[in-house]
């Protein structure tokens, strides 16, 4: 039959693609590519402070929009059931939901394409035609396949609960989720605190994203706060796209952050990769919504059944502690200022400071990283990092988050929409500064 074929092309493909993963695992201990402009200049452009305004409200779901002029960004709340929540996400911003699943579809099937016609040459012909004729489905699909015994079925809930609102293809949507693990990204972060920063009781947490400006995500900006029914889970803010479900930014009531870095220059000690397990991005979330220390987190990543090479990060408040983690299928390390890796003169150890630039072993990003932090050592805040931090390393092009996580206030920024003014990349544009306290104490409308 023909779902038996293509049951059959897809474990075919499968298995070549485990091969391929290994076959063409990156060269252990190269380096990583390009360095800051050494032009580059401070981020002077003004914070934005104002409140979050009002919008609409339907069941489940409020809307607010936060920020001035182009550098505006949507605010959306959630209440219910996973798909409850998913529906009155799809139903409050359907026209943006929808734009959002469609042009993020086609803009990666067309990406695949070019991968097929450009990269993927020494695929055998009959794995290449598949590829060809199923586009995002044959690389996202896979993806599903292989992690679904491994993913929380409230998520396929949420999902189908945004597909029923928008009338989007659910295969789009899924596929759309599975992209993180297909192709990762570049990214930056540091957690500090102690004698670091300038209010020696705080933690301040950085997650910069580094990945594809030319794609459509930018276009769609939202943080989305999600109210879990009681029992549920913590109210926690994901801070990505509209009609985006999994976390790869985002922080939680209980104090706690993510920040994440894909890593494509390990060293030996990452072990192997697999793409048998839980999507990182649903990981993160399950941080967000279920975990209340981060000794919480270091339980869920050590005990989850892990996929691709990753730097994590996890902050908690509370205690005003941070870890990075170097994350593989085979391993899971735990690092603190006094034992982070990798170890080498362009990645000095400083009291207070956890940090990594770009990816594992990247050099240029994380020596200038490091002189950067070590100039405004003892006086380290959200607005020093804005200006003298990342506009100088050049990390965050897609967009940033800056925790505070005693005060639990949020400074952030994305890249230049297609129809905005001004710089592309999100650490030149304007921040926006968010109390996040007042967000999860909103009321269900």
């Amino acid at each position: 039959t023909n779902s038996a074929d293509r049951m059959q092309k897809c474990c075919a493909l499968l298995l070549l693609g485990l091969l391929v993963v290994v076959a063409t695992e990156p060269a252990r201990a190269a380096y990583c590519h390009g360095k800051p402009d050494p032009g580059a200049q401070p981020n002077l452009n003004a914070i934005f402070t104002g409140e979050p305004k009002f919008v609409k409200s339907i069941k489940n779901a409020k809307l607010y929009t936060v920020g001035d002029g182009e550098d505006e960004i949507s605010i959306v709340h959630l209440w219910g059931t996973p798909y409850e929540m998913g529906y009155a996400h799809g139903a409050i911003m359907k026209d943006k939901a929808s734009a959002m699943i469609k042009s993020v579809t086609s803009y990666l099937d067309s990406q695949i394409q070019e991968a097929i016609n450009g990269t993927l040459k020494k695929w055998p012909s009959t794995i290449t035609k598949f590829l060809a004729e199923e586009g995002l489905d044959g690389a996202c699909g896979l993806t599903a396949m292989a992690t679904k015994k491994y993913t929380g079925s409230y998520f396929f809930d949420e999902m189908r609960g945004l597909a029923d609102a928008t009338g989007a293809n659910y295969r789009d949507i899924l596929n759309i989720h599975m992209i993180g693990e297909v192709t990762k990204g570049a990214c930056s972060m540091f957690g500090a605190w102690g004698d670091a920063v300038k209010s020696t009781g705080n933690l301040l947490q950085l997650r910069a994203l580094d990945w594809d400006v030319e794609g459509p995500f930018k276009n769609f900006p939202q943080i989305t706060v999600y109210h879990p029914n009681d029992g549920e889970g913590n109210t926690f803010a994901n801070i990505g796209w509209t009609g985006w479900v999994g976390s790869i930014t985002g922080m939680s009531e209980k104090q706690m952050a993510i920040s994440e870095i894909g890593v494509t220059f390990p060293d030996d000690t990452f072990g192997k990769e697999s793409r048998f397990g839980t999507p990182f991005t649903f990981l993160l979330r399950d941080i967000l919504q279920f975990d209340n220390t981060i000794d919480d987190a270091i339980n869920r990543i050590s005990n989850s059944k892990r996929t691709c090479n990753l730097i994590l990060g996890v902050g908690d408040g509370k205690l005003g502690e941070f870890r990075s983690v170097q994350y593989s299928a085979s391993v899971a390390n735990f690092f603190d200022d006094e034992n982070m890796l990798p170890a080498a003169d362009w990645h000095p150890r400083m009291k207070n400071i956890v940090y990594h630039g770009m990816d594992w072993n990247c050099p240029s990003f994380s020596e200038v990283l490091a002189r950067q932090l070590k100039s405004i050592y003892g006086n380290i805040t959200a607005p020093n990092v804005i200006r003298d931090v990342l506009s100088i390393v050049q990390t965050g092009d897609l967009h940033i988050a800056l925790y505070d996580l005693t005060d639990q206030v949020l400074h952030t920024a994305n890249a230049k929409s297609d129809s905005e003014q001004g710089p592309l990349k999100a650490f030149d544009r304007s921040f926006v500064r968010i109390d996040m306290k007042p967000l999860w104490a909103e009321q269900m409308p």
